[in-house]
């Protein structure tokens, strides 16, 4: 799928426009999104809710295995947090470990605007 039908498809999701969550570049098997920090990520202590974390690296999974041209959904996800962020922006980058016809797996690497490591993601998806 080219990159102006994956945009114009990921442009009905409500959810992510909700949240702020753009894409920044998509390809086959792979996509960078992110998002600016608004005061509705953040959790009671002030740094970015887990949540939000979480919705953004599925979002870049979802954005890069549907890139390939197979409608993919997610059939498991292990986030595994691994720094707390006040950061003003957050990036995701997923890309594909392995592909068969019909099951997937990605990993997404999800990054603070001042560069540290804050989760890192890994997805079993299922192309419908």
């Amino acid at each position: 799928m080219d990159e102006t039908a994956i945009r114009a498809f990921f442009e009905k999701d409500q959810f992510a426009k909700q949240c702020g969550i753009q894409i920044d570049s998509v390809c086959e098997g792979k996509a960078t999104c992110s998002f600016e920090v608004r005061d509705n990520h953040l959790n009671a202590a002030g740094f970015v809710q887990g949540g939000a974390i979480f919705t953004l690296a599925d979002y870049a999974f979802a954005v890069a295995a549907n890139a390939t041209g197979k409608q993919t959904v997610s059939l498991e996800n292990q986030i595994t947090f691994m720094h707390a962020t006040k950061a003003q922006k957050l990036i995701a980058y997923a890309y594909e470990v392995s592909a068969a016809k019909k099951v997937n797996f990605y990993q997404v690497d999800v990054t603070d605007g001042e560069g540290n490591k804050v989760a890192r993601m890994s997805v079993t998806g299922y192309a419908v």
